[in-house]
C-alpha cells in the first residue's frame, strides 16, 4: 500500500490570484474604438516612441488637454 496524504488532504483550495495593481488605483473597464487615418496612426506611434508612453496613455493625455481647453 502506498503511503501519502489522505484524499482529503490532497484537495486543492482555489485561491484568487493577485495580479498587477491598476495604475493610480483606477480600473479601466471601458473600451472605445476610433477610426484613424494612416497619418493619425503614424503621429500616435511617434508620440509613443518620443514620450515612452502607451497608445492609451497618449490618447488619455489628448483627451485631458482638450478637456482643459474646453473647461478653462
Amino acid at each position: 500500500m502506498k503511503k501519502g496524504k489522505s484524499k482529503e488532504a490532497r484537495t486543492v483550495e482555489t485561491v484568487k490570484k493577485n495580479g498587477r495593481p491598476y495604475a493610480n488605483g483606477s480600473e479601466k473597464s471601458i473600451t472605445k474604438r476610433a477610426r484613424m487615418t494612416e497619418e493619425d496612426v503614424a503621429k500616435l506611434k511617434y508620440c509613443c516612441e518620443k514620450l515612452g508612453k502607451t497608445e492609451s496613455d497618449i490618447i488619455r493625455l489628448g483627451i485631458e488637454a482638450i478637456y482643459q481647453q474646453a473647461t478653462g
